[in-house]
């Protein structure tokens, strides 16, 4: 984005009310690698594409454990997601340890907008560029929440988040009423869909990461041979589909040239 003189500090607004260091963090989320949550009855399901900065380059990590009941995945500037993903885990520990019980995903998610948003309203520090999607399973049953580096949270049925993320919110969209009887590797298939859209990359089990967790299911990432399985089926899925419409084309051209044929020979019997 431009600069300006109005996003010195994030305590300094616009003449349009506007707080540019809030927008330019936010607009860090936009620009990172896309990540999807989306849960059923039984299940909260988290997806990314792992970023690597060259051919030569390790992934970097976009999935984190929070504790046996919960997750999140990061899009934006990774180290601020890790300030925030052990931020998680020392907060889960304490409940765990004062109420010998674990955390429920709602409060978390407020606390870690709550710290969000004091970093927009102190000159010392700037906000967090990155946004998570939280996925946990509690007494209420899964859950899946966004939040934002401006201190703002909800709760989905379906989110993605990151760049080229509205491919997959379109797919998410038209296939979100069917999540809810979904099995896991149902709903595997259906996050890794939906990440196809938005990767600009060949998928892979090297560059996609996938975790679970469940009422009796504890957080776990998929493993990279099951993931091979998943993506197999769905390129295999794929090319089926577009054989079948290459197969129906054919038929469709045959039938209008035999209706052009039957009224050819109906001009020359009337004449």
């Amino acid at each position: 984005m431009f600069r300006n003189q109005y996003d010195t500090d994030v305590t300094t607004f616009s003449p349009a009310g506007r707080l540019h260091q809030v927008e330019y963090a936010m607009e860090a989320v936009k620009h990172g690698t896309p990540c999807i949550g989306l849960k059923s009855n039984d299940y909260a399901l988290l997806a990314a594409i792992k970023p690597s900065r060259s051919e030569l380059a390790s992934f970097q990590q976009k999935l984190f454990k929070c504790d046996e009941h919960m997750g999140i995945a990061t899009s934006g500037i990774i180290a601020d997601a890790r300030v925030l993903a052990q931020y998680t885990r020392d907060e889960c520990l304490n409940h765990r340890y004062v109420f010998e019980s674990e955390m429920p995903v709602r409060r978390l998610v407020i606390q870690l907008s709550d710290k969000s948003h004091v970093y927009t309203q102190q000159q010392k520090k700037r906000p967090y560029g990155v946004g998570l999607l939280v996925a946990g399973v509690d007494r209420a049953g899964p859950h899946i929440f966004e939040t934002s580096p401006s201190g703002e949270f909800w709760e989905y049925e379906a989110q993605a988040i990151g760049s080229r993320s509205q491919a997959a919110r379109t797919y998410l969209g038209k296939h979100f009423e069917s999540f809810k009887e979904c099995e896991l590797k149902e709903l595997i298939n259906h996050a890794l869909l939906a990440l196809r859209g938005s990767s600009q990359k060949v998928m892979s089990p090297k560059n996609v990461t996938v975790a679970v967790v469940g009422r009796d299911t504890p957080y776990k990432e998929v493993s990279e041979a099951e993931l091979e399985h998943f993506l197999a089926n769905i390129d295999q899925s794929e090319l089926e589909e577009a054989e079948r419409k290459r197969n129906e084309r054919p038929s469709y051209l045959g039938a209008d040239e035999d209706s052009d044929d039957d009224d050819d020979d109906e001009e020359d019997a009337q004449k």
